[in-house]
């Protein structure tokens, strides 16, 4: 069956006429311009005017990254507010639902409630891999999205390509593949694969490997017809000049960021191999990701006894499949060294 983008949209956002604003307008540098449309302050202090609300720029050097076209990104604050965007485009709220697996990214259930849309849950197995022929099951007309997190918080692990693969062509919803933490992986990322399927979508965050927490960027890579359907409901000036400029900044610095990533990545095999040797530490969990996920005897009593020693870790107990288990995520050498004394201390 070919796959039909327009079914899975929202009636009301079908014939939607996105908000046309002053600088969507007028698309040139404006260098030599007089600016007297916006309503803005004609004072200059840098950030006085409103920034590009497609962020035209920022995408040209995202995209000449991917080999793909600035016309497969979209740009949201933080990676939170894409995935709100999918949710508010394609999921009609009371009618429609989605599928997730727990434990997994716990914003995906949070924002299939806000948007009034079932959130269908089918666990991962013993392994945390995906149980592909109990999601299809799940599956009715009004399934419109599936979320992976690969790698997967707060477990680590990338998902089989072959499952992934799997559900792509078995499933005629979106795919979404939230790649936050891909730049630790091994596993090539499915960006590569996006010609290949049309009902997949990338999303990743700018606040893991690039260190960018604080600013909230995110980013959506998608084929050009679901980056415009998105680009009909996404806020006019979404991504502020500030963001916009030091995110540009900080994505040029690639030497930088490979170094951090090595650091970190070697610093992961470090505590590994550490915290094997902790008694209390009963299992430690494959990942590709800068954390690790770890089973001790008791992880109550473990997370408090951390924490009023003046480290704060996460307790992932009350998680499926997670019971007992404890995520640290992969700080600065100096900052996993009192990680481990704290640990060897209780």
């Amino acid at each position: 069956m070919k796959f039909d983008l327009y079914r899975l949209v929202r009636e009301n956002v079908r014939g939607l006429k996105p908000y046309s604003s002053a600088r969507d307008e007028y698309t040139s540098d404006g260098s030599e311009m007089v600016f007297i449309d916006a309503n803005e302050s004609p004072y200059s202090n840098g950030i006085n005017r409103y920034p590009d609300p497609q962020q035209r720029q920022l995408k040209t050097l995202l995209a000449k990254s991917s080999s793909l076209a600035p016309a497969n990104i979209l740009l949201g604050n933080g990676s939170d507010e894409v995935l709100d965007l999918i949710f508010r485009a394609f999921c009609e709220p009371h009618k429609d639902n989605v599928i997730t697996m727990p434990p997994t990214y716990g914003m995906y259930k949070v924002l299939a409630g806000i948007n009034a849309i079932e959130n269908r849950e089918v666990l991962l197995t013993e392994i945390f891999e995906l149980d592909v022929d109990r999601i299809l099951e799940s599956v009715n007309s009004k399934t419109k999205v599936i979320f992976l997190c690969s790698p997967n918080n707060p477990t680590g692990n990338s998902f089989s390509v072959k499952h992934v693969e799997y559900l792509l062509n078995n499933f005629q919803g979106l795919l979404v593949v939230d790649e936050a933490y891909i730049d630790f992986a091994t596993q090539g990322s499915w960006l590569n694969k996006l010609g290949q399927f049309p009902n997949l979508m990338v999303t990743r965050t700018f606040s893991k490997a690039y260190g960018m927490a604080g600013l909230r960027l995110g980013v959506c890579y998608a084929s050009e017809n679901i980056i415009t359907i998105l680009n009909r409901i996404k806020p006019p000036y979404n991504i502020n000049e500030l963001t916009q400029r030091k995110a540009f900044q900080m994505i040029q610095n690639t030497a930088l960021v490979e170094e951090q990533i090595t650091e970190i990545l070697a610093e992961r095999d470090r505590m590994v191999g550490q915290l094997a040797k902790i008694s209390y530490v009963k299992e430690i969990y494959p990942t590709d990701a800068n954390f690790i996920l770890v089973k001790v005897d008791d992880a109550d009593k473990r997370y408090q006894e951390i924490l009023e020693l003046g480290v704060v870790v996460r307790n992932r107990s009350t998680q499926p499949l997670c019971y007992n288990t404890l995520r640290f995520t992969i700080g600065t050498p100096e900052e996993n060294e009192t990680l481990l004394k704290v640990l060897n201390s209780l």
